[in-house]
């Protein structure tokens, strides 16, 4: 049996319990929501499947040293106690990430830079040849948290944030993280037993990841390569092993339709949809949502509309009130989800939600709003409902 260690997923605001789901879904033992991580136990085949299953995780860190300090030069100290001839054999490359959220600590960079002094010196002083510093693709890519006065070093083993799946060759202005993407389907309980649409497409990352999803295709497929790839101690054989299991893909009988009003949003999500393989399931169209006369049966709709970054008042205020008149007379016995920074332009929606929650989408705070959509009044629906 393969020797079991603390791992720490990181993940966007809100998708924390999602998150958490999925690695028990993977055979995660410990596991215990924070904000914005998830801390589980495992050993490396399950660190090698959290990096290549997982939809809603950035990225995956191994652990080596928790400690507390109160300033940099303590940080240096302690590291350059730990044997490093463990983790970077001489003359390979490292890189250190630092996330500081610390008044003892007021530049990130500067407890970074110590770091990396402390491992440089733990060699020199072993009369052993030195690594150096590759910001690019490293060997052993190394991760520092301090909050507080607690410091916890880790090993990253995902190296690129695992949001960027390997499929998407172009995107539109202010395209949607696939991470966030994903967790917002998830979010829903969908997972393919109806169609599903998004109005409002833009570079398809909506679509490509609920296909996915429908689908149970691992986002892992498309990745050229994980940080884990480069320890010492990878397991090419187990990791192929992952990564070739095709096993628990399923079929996807009903279709996820996209559309939006600009061309070239059409042109850049086809080209992304070709290259995840997905042309089959993804149909798209340009069409203006306010031209929408008909859904396409049972479905779902999740959208990301603009949030009015970019769009003056008036015109904002116009397009909300599009959407709610187009969910009512269109999408009526559908449940339709929207995502969105602005709470007057859901406001003139002039729909209820039947739920609504925070995320964040980049830096901006977000409301995640579920709307059950029917035909007739809400006090029809409600009696419908009972009598069933």
């Amino acid at each position: 049996m393969r020797n079991s260690f603390e791992m720490v997923a990181k993940t966007l605001y809100g998708l924390e319990e999602i998150l958490a789901t999925e690695l028990i879904g993977l055979g995660a033992n410990g596991v215990q929501i924070g904000r914005r991580v998830v801390s589980f136990e495992g050993d490396i085949e399950l660190l090698y499947k959290a990096n290549f299953y997982c939809r809603t995780a950035l990225r995956i860190l191994k652990p080596i040293a928790q400690f507390k300090a109160v300033n940099p030069d303590e940080v240096y100290a302690y590291v350059k106690k730990l044997d490093w001839t463990k983790y970077l054999p001489a003359k390979k490359t490292f890189a250190i990430d630092a996330v500081v959220y610390s008044e003892a600590f007021a530049h990130s960079k500067f407890v970074a830079y110590r770091v990396k002094d402390a491992i440089v010196d733990y060699f020199t002083e072993q009369e052993m040849a030195r690594p150096s510093v590759r910001i690019n693709n490293p060997d052993l890519q190394i991760h520092l948290h301090i909050s507080h006065t607690e410091c916890t070093l880790s090993l990253d083993s995902s190296g690129e944030s695992l949001h960027k799946r390997g499929y998407r060759i172009e995107e539109t202005e202010a395209p949607i993280s696939e991470v966030l993407a994903a967790g917002m389907i998830l979010k829903t309980g969908w997972k393919g037993e109806s169609n599903f649409v998004d109005p409002m497409c833009g570079s398809g990352t909506l679509l490509i990841e609920a296909a996915l999803i429908a689908l149970n295709i691992a986002p892992g497929v498309f990745r050229k390569q994980y940080a884990f790839e480069k320890w010492e101690d990878f397991d090419a054989e187990l990791f192929e092993k992952i990564s070739t299991d095709d096993s628990l893909e399923k079929e996807f009988k009903f279709k996820c339709y996209g559309s939006d009003i600009s061309q070239q949003a059409i042109i850049i999500a086809n080209k992304n949809v070709k290259n995840a393989g997905l042309s089959k399931y993804i149909d798209l169209r340009i069409l203006p949502f306010q031209q929408m006369e008909k859904n396409p049966g049972k479905g779902i709709l999740i959208t990301n509309p603009p949030y009015g970054e970019r769009l003056n008042p008036r015109d904002l205020m116009s397009l909300y009130s599009m959407i709610g008149e187009r969910l009512k007379h269109v999408f009526s016995d559908y449940e339709a989800w929207i995502i969105s920074s602005n709470p007057e332009g859901f406001d003139h929606i002039g729909l209820k939600p039947a739920s609504r929650m925070r995320l964040i989408n980049g830096a901006l705070e977000c409301e995640y709003r579920q709307y059950k959509l029917f035909s007739g009044t809400q006090k029809e629906y409600k009696k419908e409902i009972l009598t069933k």
